[in-house]
């Protein structure tokens, strides 16, 4: 069995949202990460993934993004509890709200980042820089 994760690629000003997080997490505490969480049971329900990653972004760092988010990519991982984890990236159109570390025990600070600074700082995994990779690809293929 899979936990469902879902993560918002979100750009502004040519910079992307990015958290560091926090030490109290069980998965890649204090390393740098897009926003996102896990997909929660719900029963018969539609667009769970879309309101997943609107509901996480807003419990985590108060920001709202628009309704309309296009698909990045998925890939699969192992934590580092040893739990199997499906991660699907979307990217967000950032609509309203200062981004702030909302919520404590999932991020320590809030950053906004260039594409650059990502893929240089020595806390980026390279899943982060692939998923940003991959939202830089869409991002050309839309405009």
């Amino acid at each position: 069995m899979y936990i469902v994760n879902i993560e918002g690629a979100i750009r502004k000003n040519d910079k992307w949202l990015i958290i560091e997080r926090s030490e109290m997490e069980e998965h890649a505490g204090g390393m740098l990460s897009l926003v996102g969480g896990k997909v929660e049971i719900e029963g018969n329900s539609s667009d769970i993934l879309e309101r997943t990653v609107k509901r996480e972004i807003f419990e985590e760092v108060g920001v709202i993004v628009k309704d309309r988010l296009n698909y990045v990519h998925s890939t699969s991982f192992l934590t580092d509890t040893g739990e199997n984890v499906v991660n699907i990236v979307f990217l967000c159109e950032y609509y309203s709200g200062d981004a702030f570390p909302k919520s404590h025990n999932e991020v320590e600070k809030v950053l906004w980042l260039t594409t650059e600074e990502i893929l240089s700082h020595p806390n980026s995994p390279i899943y982060l820089k692939e998923s940003i990779k991959c939202a830089e690809v869409l991002l050309a293929v839309q405009s």
